[in-house]
């Protein structure tokens, strides 16, 4: 492949976008300056953790890093999927690996079941509840379901020390549908996990009823889960956390979340503190509305992108940095642009300012997967 074709970037930000989108692509990218002015520069163990898991799940890709780890290479191969087991880096949770392998499962040879162990719930990234309540049926809406398509929190651990486990497992699809997403409907129930692990069971139930202290001015229908896992499956650091699912009558998840600080680290947190806090997150996600909540914005622009050649629409709250930096990305991966329209309501001047996007897919099939 000429040099040409190579994609080049700065710096560590977006290092996980950069390469799931080159994975996808098939174009090779090279990313320089990760680091380099830190006093230990290159890339964080975290990052080369989810290099080596990108590793495992694709066949034949070469990877390339200089001696500080300031430079890298990346020549994707075959998505190949298949069962694989992995040992996620502790400084970051489940969550920070199991987005990527969300945008990149329904497009392997063979259907991924992977087991990922390390951290499941903590204070940076999406936990794995919430990427369980949110993340699966967004995907549904593409098409992408089938009987071994789940999530499974075999055990729950906290940081710093970790020692969770989740199976993740999702078939394989040749194409996906377009989608046409412009309603959020109105919130019809709210659902919730209040965990907690090597401390008192009672926490959780602090959390639950701060939480409901405030979500019950609003709407009757609330059912915050508690699960409190002892010996074995509660890993190997005491925490405690609640994650928070408001469901629309239009089937649209709008969520939020928040974990106690870990243990010997950052300010001790009260359970109460935390559930009021959570179920103000949840109200403002709430406000700022559309039909994906903030941390599903990029999986539902990368899955439109990838539809069919079709016209794809969804309506979105304000966009996050992430995202607006995931559409750049796209546009030098896949050469779509997406049509982007600010949407509002007179009658209704409901929460903040609502972005409709819209795409034609760039028809993409899966060419890995073997045609029976």
């Amino acid at each position: 492949m000429a040099a040409a074709h190579c994609l080049c970037y700065e710096g560590c930000n977006f290092f996980r976008q950069r390469i799931v989108l080159a994975s996808l692509s098939g174009k090779p990218v090279k990313i320089r300056g990760i680091r380099a002015k830190e006093e230990s520069p290159g890339i964080r163990d975290f990052e080369a953790s989810f290099i080596r898991l990108i590793d495992k799940i694709t066949n034949g890709s070469k990877i390339e890093i200089n001696e500080t780890g300031t430079t890298l290479y990346y020549q994707p191969g075959l998505l190949f999927g298949g069962s694989v087991d992995h040992d996620c880096n502790p400084n970051r949770s489940i969550g920070y690996y199991l987005e990527s392998l969300i945008c990149l499962a329904p497009f392997m040879k063979s259907p991924l079941k992977i087991v990922l162990r390390g951290v499941t719930n903590d204070q940076i990234d999406p936990s794995v509840d919430l990427l369980k309540a949110t993340a699966l049926p967004l995907m549904k809406r593409f098409g992408i379901d089938g009987e071994h398509f789940e999530i499974k929190i075999v055990r729950r651990g906290m940081p710093p020390g970790g020692g969770g486990e989740v199976v993740f497992s999702c078939p394989v699809r040749k194409v996906l549908r377009p989608l046409q997403l412009t309603e959020p409907g109105k919130i019809k129930r709210i659902r919730g996990v209040a965990f907690s692990v090597r401390v008192s069971p009672q926490i959780a139930n602090r959390m639950v009823d701060s939480a409901r202290g405030i979500l019950n001015k609003f709407i009757p229908d609330i059912y915050i889960y508690t699960d409190h896992l002892k010996g074995a499956n509660s890993g190997k650091s005491p925490g405690f956390g609640l994650s928070l699912v408001a469901e629309t009558t239009e089937g649209c998840f709008l969520s939020a979340e928040l974990a106690s600080s870990p243990q010997g680290q950052g300010t001790p947190v009260l359970p109460e503190d935390l559930g009021t806090n959570c179920a103000k997150l949840l109200l403002e996600e709430i406000y700022r509305g559309g039909c994906v909540d903030s941390v599903n914005q990029s999986l539902v622009l990368l899955l439109m992108t990838l539809g069919q050649q079709d016209v794809s629409k969804v309506l979105l709250g304000p966009l996050s940095p992430y995202t607006i930096e995931f559409l750049r990305h796209l546009r030098s991966f896949f050469q779509t642009m997406f049509k982007i329209e600010m949407r509002t309501n007179e009658e209704e001047q409901k929460g903040g300012e609502k972005i409709q996007l819209t795409c034609v897919g760039v028809g993409f099939s899966n060419l890995s997967k073997t045609i029976k």
